[in-house]
């Protein structure tokens, strides 16, 4: 029997770098198989520039908390044995596991070269604004606490396109491109070209990087026995790249390997425009819908269009549906927080429709004490809602700016599925829905509680479900209702 699958984003940026995390993921995994999440996505676990790098300052990708370098041999997460613990623990739970992949960058370099490079302008990389000059950055890794185990690869100058620290002259006030390298032409056009992100740029034209990113990319699946990646900034490497990589990667390992990227953009032509660039190989995160989403929150978006332009949209077998993220948590570059009164509604759109594979922020099921914010209510519901109840025939209400409505009609594979959703931005109020005559006579109830009498189904499988303002209310026949509050 097929199961709605629901992905967990399991951690945070504010998390305490207490070394604990691996064994806190390991402690939870049954928990969050009892709530219905399949998948999670774990935050990447190699070598950073610190013990307390959250995992996107690169250093070593062999080193998974194994070897002492940084300062440090276990990253902000844990060791390496942990990591594998928490691996297994989510596999017995039954649950894939997806690894954050970051491939466009390194940073914390163990020596400086020499490299005559040029000057392009940080808000339009297409402008030269000097020319050719000798600095100094550090592009040497050798990985001295390694000493070559799992790889003798080392990185030089030349692996790299560009950078925008010189040690000379310690500023960040321009791009330098090395002599003899040129940016992708691939890319998304931000900036005017946004091949470079931060740190030393990977030049992924060269053919000797590309094969040591595949050896790598080897090992690290058959070293943790990883379901699927989580790729990370893929509109700033060259467009071809990763649809080429996992063509390979699963070629050579013979695994499905599942992949959703991150392209940060919430403009749905740039996504469609990726995802033809990888011959639809991997699914990316619906930027666009979290913006919906976000508007929304802020009053600036109606409810009849909550799904207008968004890759779900047009895109539904490649969306990843999210509300919010790591990085758009309140002090980090891409903040976009969607407001907590609109959350509800907004799990409710992702979790309990029929398309795309939705994604859980840690934060929101969990709260976050470092930043006082609290968890979403009933969120922890609405996922067993998805779980066990979300299925069957879809039929849409949205015909209002609003209020809006849909129901899930349910199958005969899902005992006890089918449900009413109805959600106001605005004033209470209610839509007069068809379930199906299979549900004729029944009484549905609101497992949110928003509401708390039950709705009569008629003889021609029709009820007036209710919600609250600005609420969510999710109606379920009375077994499912009983048996998504007694196991809360």
């Amino acid at each position: 029997m097929l199961i709605n699958n629901t992905m967990m984003q399991y951690f945070e940026w504010y998390l305490p770098n207490d070394g604990l995390w691996w064994r806190r993921c390991a402690a939870k995994a049954a928990n969050l198989r009892d709530l219905g999440i399949t998948q999670v996505w774990l935050p990447p676990a190699y070598k950073g520039t610190s013990q307390a790098d959250v995992g996107y300052g690169v250093y070593d990708m062999y080193d998974l908390g194994e070897f002492d370098q940084k300062g440090t041999v276990r990253t902000k997460y844990g060791t390496k044995e942990e990591y594998l613990g928490a691996i297994n623990a989510f596999h017995k739970a039954g649950i894939q596991v997806f690894a954050d992949i970051v491939l466009d960058h390194r940073m914390g370099g163990d020596a400086t070269e020499d490299v005559i490079a040029v000057s392009d302008s940080p808000i339009n990389r297409n402008e030269q604004i000097d020319g050719e000059q000798r600095i100094k950055v550090w592009s040497i890794f050798n990985f001295p606490g390694r000493d070559g185990k799992y790889s003798s690869f080392k990185w030089n100058h030349t692996h790299f396109t560009g950078t925008d620290w010189d040690e000379n002259s310690q500023s960040r006030d321009r791009i330098y491109r090395f002599t003899g390298k040129k940016w992708d032409p691939n890319v998304d056009p931000e900036k005017g070209n946004f091949d470079y992100l931060m740190g030393m740029n990977v030049d992924m034209d060269n053919p000797v990087v590309v094969r040591e990113t595949q050896k790598w990319l080897e090992w690290y699946i058959k070293e943790t026995h990883i379901d699927g990646l989580r790729l990370d900034a893929v509109k700033h490497i060259s467009f071809p790249f990763y649809g080429k990589l996992l063509a390979y990667i699963r070629e050579a390992t013979g695994l499905e390997m599942p992949a959703v990227g991150e392209y940060w953009s919430g403009e749905l032509e740039r996504l469609i425009h990726y995802l033809d660039m990888v011959d639809n190989q991997m699914s990316l995160f619906d930027v666009a819908l979290h913006y919906n989403f976000f508007n929304a929150s802020q009053n600036r978006c109606s409810l009849r269009h909550i799904f207008d332009n968004s890759l779900v949209e047009k895109r539904p077998g490649n969306a990843v549906t999210f509300v919010d993220n790591h990085d758009t948590q309140y002090g980090q570059s891409l903040q976009s927080f969607v407001e907590d009164w609109f959350k509800p509604l907004a799990y409710a759109l992702i979790l309990l429709r029929q398309d795309s594979v939705p994604c859980v922020f840690y934060s929101d099921y969990y709260g976050n004490p470092a930043q006082g914010r609290p968890l979403v209510p009933n969120l922890g519901k609405l996922i067993k809602a998805r779980r066990w109840y979300a299925y069957g025939e879809q039929v849409d209400y949205f015909d209002d700016d609003h209020i809006i409505g849909w129901v899930r009609k349910g199958d005969i594979e899902h005992e006890g599925s089918g449900m009413a959703v109805v959600m106001s931005d605005d004033q209470p109020g209610s839509k007069r829905m068809e379930v199906g005559t299979a549900f004729a006579g029944q009484l549905f109830y609101d497992v949110l509680g928003k509401c708390t009498q039950p709705v009569q189904i008629g003889d021609d499988g029709v009820g007036e479900f209710f919600t609250d303002a600005r609420n969510v209310s999710v109606w379920v026949p009375r077994n499912a209702f009983e048996d998504l509050i007694i196991n809360e």
